[in-house]
C-alpha cells in the first residue's frame, strides 16, 4: 500500500508519540532514495521542488524547502512572496530563519513555518561561532525563550541544532512547536541529517552529530577510475586500428556497392 504524505495536522497530533525522519536531499537520485527508503520528510532546494517532476518522484515525502537568510531584498515581503510560491509548488512547510516578525507575517497568511534555534550557522557569530548552544542554564533558557517567541508568532516548528539532548527534551515538554533535532538528541520530534553526511559524499567539515551509513565517495572514485580506463581503451583501439571491427559497422551487398562505385565513372 502506498504511503500517505503526512499533513501538518498529522505531525502535530504525533508530537511526543513518534520520531519523524528528515533528510536534506540535493538531487533527484537522493530524493528518489528517500522516497524508496521510507524517509518521512525532506529538506529540499526550492528549484527541485518547483520542478513538475517532484511529486512524481516523491509522492509521500513531507517537503520543506529553505532559502538562505539574505536571499531576499526586504526580508518580510521577499520571504512572504517566496513562501506563497513554495506553497503553490507543493511545499508542506517552509524553513525560514529570518526575524520573528517575518515569520509571524508568513504564519498569519497560513504558511507553516519552521524556524531555527540553537546553533544557527549564518548568525552563529552571536553565540560564539560553530559550537554547541545551551550548555549553561542561561544559554538553555535563551534557546527556550527563542522557541516561545516562534510559538507566539505562529510558527509550526523549529530546527533545534547542537543543543544538549537534555535541554531539547525539557523544551519539548513546554512547547507546542515541532522540534526538528539536528544534533540535539531524541527529545524532539524529528531526527534530521544531511544526505551528503549519510552517504559519505561530504568533502568539507563533518559535524559531530552526523553519522555516515555509506561511503559513496570511494565508490564514485572507483567508478571514475573505471570510466577513465574505458575511455583510454577506446583511444588505444582507435589509434591501433582494432576499433572498429566488422560487428560495429553496417554492411552493404557487394552488388550494391559495385553499382554505387560505377556511378562515379560517369562523373
Amino acid at each position: 500500500m502506498a504511503r500517505r504524505k503526512p499533513t501538518v495536522a498529522d505531525v502535530r497530533a504525533n508530537k511526543g508519540k513518534f520520531q519523524y525522519t528528515m533528510m536534506r536531499t540535493e538531487n533527484w537520485e537522493e530524493l528518489e532514495a528517500a522516497e524508496a527508503a521510507g524517509i518521512d520528510m525532506v529538506s529540499v532546494p526550492p528549484e527541485l521542488l518547483k520542478d513538475a517532476r517532484f511529486r512524481e518522484v516523491a509522492p509521500s515525502l513531507f517537503a520543506v524547502p529553505g532559502l538562505p537568510l539574505w536571499a531576499n531584498d526586504g526580508p518580510a515581503d521577499g520571504f512572504l512572496r517566496w513562501g506563497f510560491e513554495m506553497m503553490r509548488a507543493g511545499a508542506d512547510a517552509v524553513y525560514c530563519a529570518a526575524s520573528i516578525a517575518t515569520v509571524k507575517r508568513m504564519a498569519d497568511e497560513g504558511i507553516p513555518v519552521i524556524g531555527h534555534v540553537g546553533l544557527i550557522p549564518h548568525t552563529c557569530t552571536w553565540t560564539g561561532g560553530f559550537r554547541a548552544v545551551g550548555k549553561t542554564a542561561e544559554g538553555a533558557a535563551q534557546v527556550y525563550e527563542r522557541c516561545k517567541r516562534y510559538e507566539e508568532a505562529g510558527a509550526f516548528g523549529v530546527e533545534i541544532e547542537v543543543v544538549p539532548a537534555e535541554v531539547t527534551a525539557e523544551i519539548a515538554k513546554h512547547t507546542s512547536l515541532f522540534l526538528v533535532s539536528m544534533g540535539a538528541g531524541t527529545g524532539g520530534d524529528c531526527q534530521y541529517l544531511f544526505g551528503t553526511d549519510v552517504l559519505g559524499t561530504n568533502s568539507g567539515h563533518v559535524p559531530r552529530h552526523a553519522k555516515q551509513y555509506a561511503n559513496l565517495a570511494s565508490e564514485f572514485e572507483r567508478i571514475q577510475k573505471i570510466r577513465i580506463g574505458a575511455f583510454r581503451a577506446f583511444v588505444d583501439e582507435v589509434r591501433c586500428g582494432t576499433y572498429r571491427g566488422p560487428e560495429h559497422v553496417v554492411a552493404i551487398a557487394p552488388s550494391e556497392l559495385e553499382a554505387f562505385r560505377a556511378g562515379f565513372a560517369d562523373k
